[in-house]
């Protein structure tokens, strides 16, 4: 049995690159740049005014001019126009190019109209209301960095420089595959005796928040029709992810199973509660990682959370979320285990706190809901006392 600090790392450690695809401008959302964005021009393309209203020549302001004769009117995507007179002024949309011969726009709000003519009312500054071209990004500047994840913002970017496609980072294929002869179908019910299967559909909500689609395969406990099963999944994908089967009962084939089928094990069990039977192995030659986890639902979506989350992150090139919160409370833990337990975190005077969610052991399934994430707590002698810092490892939103 090893540390969680050296479980951890050596999971860390064994991070992949799946290489990169190209998607289209509409499937890219939510998946990681694999390239530096550049602009394609500047940004914006030309000055362009920011309100409606007209546009002059400050000079004849500077000389006393306040009203000034309408030459014409400006919308924005028409092609650049010139003031032909510096003592006129032209009407302008937002957006529109500035027309030549002009410097400074005036808001409606700012000027009377009356009979084709536009009397200053408030005085201007010289180039206000005014997008300078390049004023927010010049051509060639890198716009947006890759190992970025990508949302509504970055796909507007990523529309405005003309990339219709984009490459980013391959999703690695993954199946879910549960064991055990007490789990029935959701649609059934079960006998006194079973339970319906839930660590599936929980780590495949979880997963397609990642972008990932999985399949899923639900394994009897016999050894030798597990052993043909996962020499299958081996080969079909990068990562399986299991749960069940590898603790120290008569009927955990698992870790024998992998072993048989070439699968490295690089270790089995860890000093955590909970998720301590977990098991972490990569196939010698076809590269597979393996995530498997112990059965009790609090167990897999821990080990999910805690792991498999920053692993799926440094694979992609993401950084690593590191959160701390306030205890609101004293907790005593003692033993030599790590600690994760449900806490709710929330914001209270500007300052990240931690309830404790008291569940029931790793069988608690229903107090996961209550929680939005976890506290690790390192063995120590003394207790956690109410304000002392301590890591917190988020499950899903804490705001």
């Amino acid at each position: 049995m090893i540390s969680f600090e050296n479980a951890y790392k050596k999971v860390l450690d064994h991070s992949q690159n799946y290489g990169n695809e190209a998607v289209s401008l509409n499937n890219a959302t939510g998946r990681v740049l694999a390239e530096n964005i550049v602009a394609d021009r500047d940004f914006p393309p030309y000055d362009r005014s920011t309100k409606d209203g007209i546009a002059i020549n400050f000079k004849a302001f500077e000389k006393g001019q306040v009203e000034y004769s309408i030459q014409g009117t400006l919308a924005a995507g028409a092609p650049q126009s010139k003031l032909n007179d510096s003592y006129d002024c032209l009407e302008i949309m937002t957006g529109a190019v500035l027309p030549e011969n002009t410097d400074t726009v005036i808001m409606y709000e700012h000027i009377a109209i009356k009979d084709g003519k536009a009397t200053v009312i408030k005085p201007p500054i010289l180039g206000q209301n005014i997008h300078y071209q390049g004023g927010d990004e010049k051509k060639g500047a890198v716009v947006l960095h890759k190992n970025r994840k990508i949302t509504a913002a970055e796909v507007g970017v990523l529309a405005s420089v003309g990339k219709s496609e984009v490459l980013v980072k391959k999703l690695p294929k993954i199946t879910l595959i549960s064991t055990g002869n007490e789990l029935v179908d959701v649609h059934e019910t079960p006998l006194p005796h079973q339970i319906r299967k839930s660590n599936m559909h929980t780590l495949t909500s979880a997963l397609k928040e990642e972008g990932i689609l999985p399949s899923s395969l639900h394994l009897l406990d016999e050894k030798h029709k597990i052993e043909q099963s996962l020499e299958i999944a081996l080969k079909e994908n990068d990562v399986l992810l299991l749960s069940g089967g590898v603790s120290k009962g008569k009927y955990d084939f698992i870790p024998d199973a992998l072993q048989a089928l070439g699968v490295q094990k690089v270790f089995h069990r860890v000093l955590q509660r909970p998720g301590k039977p977990f098991w972490f192995g990569v196939h010698k030659e076809l590269g597979t990682v393996v995530f498997s986890f112990p059965g009790n639902p609090a167990s897999t979506f821990a080990n999910y959370t805690i792991y498999f989350k920053d692993w799926f992150n440094k694979t992609l090139g993401l950084p690593i979320p590191k959160i701390d919160v306030i205890l609101k409370e004293d907790i005593n833990i003692g033993g030599d285990l790590t600690r994760f337990i449900r806490a709710e975190a929330g914001i209270k005077n500007g300052k990240l706190y931690a309830k404790i969610i008291h569940g029931n052991g790793s069988g608690d399934l229903t107090s996961l809901v209550k929680s939005n994430g976890f506290i690790k707590l390192a063995p120590k002698t003394t207790p956690y006392k109410a304000g002392d810092l301590v890591p917190f490892i988020a499950a899903r939103s804490i705001l």
